[in-house]
């Protein structure tokens, strides 16, 4: 794929990038070179090749969801929680409405 001068100008202009016309010319080639590699990329036959997120085989390290017997720690504290607050209102945080 060929990319030219005008194409680059309107790229630079979506990606707010000030370009002089030095720069679009040097620019229009290397995009070319850019997009005639990518199209090669195209051509690798990866059916049989499953699709993967990551590298290496990644799992989750879970920890087993138990309530905490420490009392510094454990819940059940909340009305000492909200005796800090600015403003409680049915057992939450109350915050001011910014969207009317």
């Amino acid at each position: 794929m060929s990319v030219d001068k005008a194409a680059v100008a309107k790229i630079a202009s979506l990606a707010r990038i000030k370009m002089n016309e030095d720069e679009l010319e040097r620019m229009a080639p290397e995009l070319s070179k850019i997009l005639g590699w990518v199209e090669m990329l195209g051509e690798v036959d990866c059916s049989g090749v499953e699709p993967m997120t990551a590298v290496i085989p990644n799992t989750l390290r879970l920890r087993d969801d138990v309530i905490d017997a420490d009392p510094l720690t454990a819940g059940g504290k909340r009305d000492a929680v909200l005796a800090n607050a600015p403003a409680a209102e049915h057992g939450f945080f109350g915050v001011p409405k910014v969207i009317e």
